[in-house]
């Protein structure tokens, strides 16, 4: 969070948050006048998350039911979308961050924390999360490798758009 710049007061979103680590840890750290949107694509899971969030007495998280290549945020509703330890799972990469380009607000942010393995086993390498985050409007703003805990912090912000038939896809998945 800190690496991402997060402050009291932004809207931030948790794209496949789970069962919530995260979204309860930037809940705090956002404060009362910050929202979180913890989404996930499944539905158990969402309803989990919400009676947890509530539990909690965390008003200012939302959680929402997303599919996989759409979390359903409103345009510009959101200053950082954290993907973490879930980006090497996502099967259409390119529509799910054609949809969270549209919904960062100007000086938005997308964070990608992630393991440097392929992505059949549970990571992505950093080479190829930059191509396809490139390939649909995004510029590489910072890299930090996470030592001892194994992985990294990429983060990325919106650029001009290409035209949708106009993206083309990176090798390197499977």
């Amino acid at each position: 969070m800190k690496l991402a710049g997060v402050r009291k007061g932004m809207h931030v979103a948790d794209v496949g948050a789970g069962e919530g680590y995260y979204t309860l840890k930037l809940s705090q750290a956002v404060g009362p006048k910050g929202e979180v949107v913890g989404e996930d694509i499944v539905p158990g899971v969402v309803a989990r998350l919400k009676r947890r969030a509530g539990e909690a007495g965390l008003a200012n998280v939302r959680v929402t039911l997303g599919t996989p290549d759409d979390p359903e945020f409103a345009n510009a509703s959101l200053d950082r979308v954290f993907m973490i330890h879930m980006y090497h799972e996502v099967a259409q990469p390119y529509t799910l961050l054609w949809h969270l380009h549209d919904a960062l607000r100007p000086g938005g942010q997308v964070a990608v924390v992630d393991t440097y393995r392929g992505t059949a086993y549970h990571g992505t390498p950093p080479k190829l999360l930059k191509c396809e985050l490139a390939a649909v409007g995004f510029r590489q703003t910072g890299f930090h490798d996470l030592g001892e805990a194994g992985g990294y912090v990429a983060l990325f912000a919106p650029v001009p758009r290409p035209k949708a038939e106009s993206v083309k896809a990176c090798y390197g998945r499977g």
